[in-house]
């Protein structure tokens, strides 16, 4: 639940002054996770068998999006019954990125 509170106290912040969708949403969510220790060398290379995506049990995508889309109601839409597309994704930070979630939330004019 901190995690959720987080999510829309930035969200609360970062959304245009007056804003009140009541209009259907896109939402486009990037989760960004650590790479796990074990997949790198002793010298802090990543190792050759280290896979390329984030595949690991570090949050199940599904999960992870409903915690966005409850986080999201009452602040950046009405209802989560509102976002007719989703298109989000699992990643390893890469360099100095730290872990996070990249969330675009689109209202459609229709």
């Amino acid at each position: 639940m901190p995690w959720r509170a987080l999510v829309a106290g930035k969200a609360k912040r970062l959304l245009p002054e007056g804003w009140h969708a009541t209009l259907p949403m896109s939402l486009s969510v990037t989760f960004i996770f650590p790479r796990p220790k074990a997949d790198f060398k002793a010298n802090g290379d990543l190792k050759n068998t280290a896979p390329s995506f984030c595949i690991k049990r570090i949050g199940d995508l599904d999960k992870l999006l409903r915690a966005i889309c409850d986080a999201l109601t009452g602040v950046a839409f009405d209802d989560d019954c509102q976002v007719f597309s989703i298109q989000a994704e699992r990643r390893y930070a890469v360099g100095n990125e730290q872990p996070s979630a990249i969330i675009t939330v689109t209202s459609i004019n229709v």
